[in-house]
């Protein structure tokens, strides 16, 4: 596997935080790798309403100032799928 570092969320000072990177080796193309705060039981509970969560998956916040670095994940993804 081989993830291409996209960012960190830019306000962080100790390289533990939200962060964006894209796999372009994925067989179905390319994916969106988000690490971020796990959200709260509330928030999950909330979020199951709409789309029940199985064990493989998590619930995840990150901060609004991160979009930037999303869109240009979703850019570079886009990019790699026209190769």
């Amino acid at each position: 596997m081989a993830l291409r570092f996209i960012g960190i969320d830019p306000e962080t000072g100790d390289g533990n935080c939200p962060a964006v990177w894209v796999d372009e080796t994925t067989e179905g193309g390319p994916e969106l790798i988000l690490q971020g705060w796990l959200a709260d039981e509330g928030t999950q509970a909330e979020c199951a309403k709409d789309s029940p969560k199985p064990d493989t998956e998590a619930v995840i916040r990150v901060p609004a100032r991160m979009v930037p670095l999303i869109r240009k994940a979703c850019d570079a993804a886009e990019r790699s799928q026209l190769r």
